[in-house]
């Protein structure tokens, strides 16, 4: 996939990826292999049958995770594509979403505590004061410190405007912060010596809705001027929810200013919270992507595992007591189930990199890669989280009645990739994101780009050994254009219920362009006797599966796009 399909060494053009090459990127990916088979996916299923739990004013993690923890941040696995300035290895964000593939496989428990500290260091290095970055980056990045994203409340889900937190001028230049947040991974614990809080918050007069939210760093314990640690702020944890999955990861509401206030400092301007919060949403997204792709390949390993070993039935044509990986059946799912992890990791992998070529590039191309990343974003998100909550189930699935059986580790999977299509804004929220903001981007030229790229690589079969794999993807573009080209002109609530829809379908057709990449990419290797033989012929038979099963069904999403909002609303809302 990197080296193919993505190109990781043309990277290497970019200002400040000068020094990539592949060795590199096998020796890191290697290491990286190495540490997540040997320190995390061992604690996975006892963190999931240790959940977080209060004790006091701080969280119990799993036994374990602290040391894993140490060791993570030992290695410097937490900065590796983060900036040098800071501590950070300064690596290509594609190679940064490879290692966090691994490590989401192999607990994502674990994996949440550096996924949200990543996400802190993005919204600092793109709005906090030089002196801010000074006090919190070096910490943040190293994973010395790690950090939170403090947003949701009670009344304020996916409408965060509704939040109620308030931020109180001191007259110091610092903020008395009050309120409570709820869903706050890994808000409390003690696997680190500090936690830095961004946490959304009004200060007095501020306007309604999303444009009177601030945003302000609030660290569990206060930074001294030398570096050192302070006092403990006025931050509390209240309690720890009772999840589906994940429970290992601290899910937290938190208390701010049952003392009086807690100190903040606010990042930026006053009324800018939400804007700031928007430059780290793209990354944050691919990363949830990532965590669906993760777990569903380790639901894959085991579904895979199990049906190589489990006997039962008499396949057709098989002798008696063969594995149930003969039957047909057994075989539909595991393709089912490969072909689709193979499509997510390619997708996301080109997200990364055109996320890379946005930040790293100059010009045009750099102006063109930010929108390439902007439209595969919520495709990443939406239809990756989707696939992998199917995948997952097709996990327990290929296991049978023992699938429902804890002990296996198939239901762990499911459990935990189910809050994926909800969190980080909702599949729903996705879709809403692709149809009204990115369908129209650049004046269309974003979607245009892309159907452009996708009709060259199905053009790129003509006359050859996969002539029909070009021949499928070219039909799945042509049903993405024709409800683009309906959405265009559609009332904006016939557009927002075919939104979902289209995500689907948008989303399957771009898996098939993976998906045929990676087979023109496999065949041209045979062609030059280069390569693993075997591994080459099975993208290949995994793509024919793909674009075999899954593409035509493009053809049948349309007229679920396309039925506007009327068949929605025939139901009066009292009657549900």
């Amino acid at each position: 996939m990197l080296e193919h399909l993505v190109g990781i060494t043309d990277l290497a053009q970019l200002d400040g990826f000068e020094e990539l090459d592949i060795d590199t990127v096998e020796g890191l990916l290697d290491e990286a292999g190495r540490f997540c088979a040997e320190q995390l996916e061992p604690l996975n299923r006892s963190g999931d049958t240790q959940p977080a739990r209060v004790e006091g004013n701080t969280v119990v993690i799993a036994d374990g995770f602290s040391e894993a923890y140490s060791m993570f941040v030992e290695n410097g696995w937490n900065g590796i594509a983060f900036d040098p300035a800071y501590g950070g290895g300064g690596l290509p964000w594609t190679l940064g979403v490879t290692v966090q593939e691994m490590v989401h496989s192999a607990n994502m428990s674990f994996a949440l505590c550096p996924l949200l500290t990543q996400g802190s260091v993005d919204m600092l290095m793109h709005h906090a004061s030089e002196e801010q970055k000074e006090t919190y980056l070096h910490k943040l990045v190293s994973g010395e410190w790690t950090g939170t994203m403090n947003l949701t409340e009670p009344n304020a889900g996916s409408d965060v405007g509704a939040l109620a937190a308030k931020a109180v001028p001191a007259g110091d230049g610092t903020y008395r912060i009050t309120g409570n947040k709820i869903f706050i991974t890994f808000g409390e614990h003690e696997m680190a010596e500090n936690i830095i809080h961004l946490v959304l918050a009004r200060t007095p007069d501020a306007p309604v809705g999303t444009k009177g939210i601030s945003c302000f760093i609030v660290p569990k314990f206060l930074v001294n001027a030398d570096g050192s640690l302070g006092e403990r702020n006025d931050v509390s944890v209240v309690s720890t929810e009772h999840k589906v999955g994940i429970h290992a990861s601290p899910t937290c509401v938190m208390s701010f200013g049952d003392e009086g206030g807690a100190t903040g400092y606010l990042i930026g301007d006053e009324n800018q919270g939400m804007r700031y919060m928007f430059t780290m949403m793209n990354n944050a997204r691919l990363s949830v992507g990532i965590q669906g792709l993760a777990v569903a390949e380790s639901a894959m390993q085991l579904a895979a595992g199990y049906a190589r070993e489990r006997k039962q039935g008499r396949p057709i044509g098989a002798d008696a007591g063969a594995a149930i990986v003969e039957h047909a059946d057994v075989r539909r799912m595991l393709m089912t189930m490969r072909s689709h992890v193979e499509a997510m990791r390619g997708l996301m992998y080109l997200n990364a990199e055109a996320m890379d070529r946005s930040t790293n590039g100059t010009g045009d191309e750099a102006a063109a890669a930010a929108s390439r990343a902007a439209l595969l974003t919520p495709l990443s998100k939406g239809w990756g989280t989707d696939s992998g909550v199917e995948v997952t189930s097709i996990g327990i699935q290929v296991h049978g009645g023992m699938g429902y059986i804890e002990e296996t580790g198939a239901p762990q999977y499911w459990r935990d990739s189910r809050i994926l299509p909800i969190y980080e804004g909702t599949n729903g929220i996705q879709a809403l994101d692709l149809v009204f903001r990115k369908l129209p981007l650049d004046g269309g030229n974003a979607m245009r780009s892309l159907l452009d790229d996708m009709s060259s690589v199905a053009r790129s079969t003509d006359g050859g050994p996969l002539t029909d794999l070009g021949i499928a993807l070219d039909a799945a573009i042509g049903d993405v254009e024709t409800v683009a080209t309906w959405m265009a002109g559609a009332a904006p609530n016939d557009v927002a219920a075919g939104a979902t829809p289209y995500l689907a379908l948008t989303g399957t057709a771009a898996a098939g362009w993976v998906h045929v990449m990676s087979a023109v990419a496999a065949q041209r290797l045979l062609d030059d006797g280069a390569g693993d033989t075997d591994f080459l012929s099975d993208k290949i038979a995994s793509a024919r599966f793909y674009c075999g099963q899954f593409l035509p069904r493009t053809a049948s999403m349309v007229a679920a796009c396309t039925a506007g909002a009327d068949p929605l609303y025939a139901v009066a809302a009292e009657r549900f």
